[in-house]
């Protein structure tokens, strides 16, 4: 799919803004649009994005941040119908929590020429909790047809001053106009965080304002009900940021990116500090070492890695008569996986703590990390907490609280730093299960301060495949399969394979090669970490050559080729991230049919990227009735970035290109 943006445009007036946008006036042009004018591959656009943020004096609460939306939304095909649920996530702590106020929606067909309406029934909508700290309000637009309009409005009141929800300025489908307001009183002075692409700059403007405060005299009447109410008019002025975008492109997302919401164009608002009138500054805006200082004095965080007392006797017993520093991290880590469960839950600080954890068996990543981390300090080992945050989490781009959601544990040795996540049962020393390999982690020492450590691994994963199939003259191969895995390959595999239905495991290998029968299946070293994984069985898999008159044609390398680039975008300007560097072998030896002989067989190839960033090597050799092809795939670095990307884009092409050239038979 193509995104044509040769006549984009970004409007940033100072205009006030169109009223032809105003509520429940969709109009008939819109609803006969059959694609979008400019991305003819959307699914669906929003027609109309406004959002504005302000904040409301309250008698009994005082200010209160409101965010009133209003969107309006095309749906031109049947990919588009999931753009008709909407989820408002909702913030919460264990005395306040946010709501949704005004909720108005409707769905907009065009009907023998006749706009017909059909509004959104309250039974539709389902509030439920999200998370501890989330509650979710959904809801699914009825009524919903190809070429169909739906256009909803709500308001947030939120009594969280200090968590303005992030304005997004690009989604996966094109915007058509957006209109977005931030307006604060003098009192909070927000900081802009501006992330993504898109130049995007506000319009700026003060403007008077005023609220009425009621208020109790100070005198010196004995009871509180002899004190004098009041009522006064402050004024003040309040801060406004106005943006104004026109045709904005969607965000496309390729394979290879950590989280497509890191480059997501849009505005984060930090508070940085409040003053009233008369009253002292209290600040709220953090530095990274204000963040990790907030996280290491809380009790269920650095008060957890002096607990000791609770393991002291089972780790003395692991590790008494062990002398050797990387002996006993390999000792005590293993101890840890296998003796505690991850409960699947994410956080930097503990639940029950660490006490409560070790007992019951279970316990989430702070605070089985935690605990890694405190009995290897406990035996003599310069061992750290890392702050992470994963890839689904997202980069920490500006320092904030939430910036991170994950901790493991690194312990530092003259040869080099060794990272552990005792969560996966399968990891090993610095293989991190991939989901925490995002650019860098922040390593907290034993004051509170952090160093930044880089996540990524330097070694390669491997994976090494060897194959010896016969090739029968109506096409069909059977042979066997042999591959052996190494790093993070055998984390994946060992994720993948171990605790699952053997039935249910080689019913979805099958159906990954389309239909491949597979028997003698055999895993070697499944649970033997310090060995490769081996994974082996025989096959027998139609249609694998091509039958023409006298003559077969087939690619040597058969279901295992790449059958297309991942890489479609004309230009990306985000990285492209691998996770990991990897190392690919291909041993394939092929005997051809009786009375067959080899014709022609593809050349020897060797495809380089610039800088040392990947190799592909391709070389075949026809001996007789057999074919003996050798293919290596080399991606060196985990992250490539954009300045690469037309170089990668190209290299794919003819690795993809060379794998399905095609050895040529004929008869004898």
């Amino acid at each position: 799919m193509r995104i044509f943006i040769t006549c984009l445009t970004l409007l940033l007036t100072i205009t006030g803004f169109s009223q032809d946008y105003k509520f429940g006036k969709v109009s008939k042009e819109e609803l006969q649009e059959a694609i979008h004018p400019i991305d003819s591959s959307a699914s669906a656009a929003f027609l109309y994005k406004n959002r504005r943020t302000h904040f409301e004096y309250f008698p009994q609460d005082g200010f209160k941040a409101i965010t009133e939306v209003h969107e309006r939304i095309k749906i031109y095909n049947q990919e588009g119908f999931e753009y008709a649920t909407k989820q408002i996530l909702l913030y919460k702590s264990r005395n306040n929590e946010e709501e949704v106020n005004g909720l108005k929606a409707y769905t907009y067909n065009l009907i023998d020429g006749k706009i017909i309406e059909d509004k959104l029934d309250k039974k539709a909508v389902f509030n439920t909790e999200a998370s501890k700290y989330r509650n979710e309000e959904k809801f699914t637009m009825p009524n919903i047809k190809n070429g169909c309009v739906i256009e909803y409005r709500y308001k947030i009141v939120s009594p969280f001053i200090s968590n303005i929800d992030e304005y997004v300025f690009q989604e996966d489908i094109p915007i058509k106009k957006l209109e977005a307001i931030f307006e604060a009183p003098e009192y909070f002075v927000y900081k802009k965080n501006i992330k993504g692409y898109l130049n995007v700059t506000p319009q700026t403007e003060r403007k008077n304002d005023k609220f009425i405060y009621h208020g109790v005299t100070n005198n010196d009447a004995i009871t509180a009900r002899d004190r004098e109410r009041y009522t006064k008019e402050i004024n003040f002025v309040t801060n406004k940021d106005a943006y104004e975008l026109s045709d904005i492109p969607a965000l496309k997302e390729e394979p290879y990116v950590n989280n497509i919401d890191n480059y997501r164009s849009g505005v984060k608002y930090e508070l940085s500090y409040t003053q009233y009138p008369n009253s002292t500054v209290d600040y709220y805006s953090t530095t990274w070492e204000d963040v990790v200082k907030s996280i290491y004095d809380s009790s269920n965080f650095g008060g957890e890695l002096d607990n000791t007392s609770y393991f002291k006797k089972d780790v003395e017993a692991l590790i008494g008569s062990v002398s050797d520093p990387v002996k006993r991290a390999y000792l005590i880590f293993d101890y840890v996986k296998s003796r505690m469960t991850w409960n699947n839950y994410h956080s930097v600080y503990t639940n029950k703590g660490v006490k409560g954890a070790y007992k019951d068996h279970v316990g989430n990543v702070a605070e089985i990390n935690l605990m890694l981390t405190s009995m290897l300090r406990y035996a003599g080992l310069r061992a750290y907490p890392v702050l992470v945050s994963t890839r689904s989490h997202g980069v920490p781009l500006f320092p904030t609280r939430e910036g991170y959601n994950y901790v493991v544990s690194c312990v530092r040795f003259p040869e080099g730093d060794m990272l552990l996540d005792a969560t996966s049962k399968y990891a090993m020393p610095n293989i991190l299960p991939t989901k925490t390999l995002n650019w860098q982690g922040r390593m907290i020492s034993e004051h509170g301060g952090s160093t930044l450590i880089d996540l990524y691994p330097s070694e390669k994963s491997k994976n090494n495949i060897f194959m010896m199939a016969n090739l029968q003259e109506d096409g069909v191969l059977k042979g066997g399969y042999r591959s052996m895995k190494t790093n993070h390959n055998a984390l994946d595999f060992r994720d993948s394979y171990i605790g699952v239905n053997l039935d249910d495991y080689l019913e979805r290998l099958e159906n990954s090669y389309d239909g491949m029968e597979i028997s003698d299946y055999k895993v070697v070293n499944d649970l033997d970490l310090s060995k490769p994984v081996s994974e082996s069985y025989k096959f027998v898999k139609e249609s694998q050559a091509d039958v023409i008159g006298d003559k077969i044609y087939f690619s040597p390398m058969f279901f295992l080729r790449s059958s297309e680039n991942p890489f479609k975008l004309e230009n990306r300007a985000y990285p492209v991230d691998f996770a990991y560097p990897s190392e690919t072998n291909y041993k394939i030896i092929i005997t051809i049919p009786e009375g067959y002989q080899i014709e022609s067989v593809p050349e020897p190839v060797a495809l380089m990227l610039p800088d040392d960033l990947g190799v592909f090597k391709y070389n075949i050799l026809a001996q007789g009735k057999n074919v003996q092809l050798a293919v290596e795939a080399h991606v060196n670095q985990s992250v490539i970035t954009p300045e690469y990307y037309a170089a990668l884009k190209a290299y794919f092409s003819q690795l993809v290109e060379k794998q399905g050239e095609q050895i040529v038979l004929s008869k004898t």
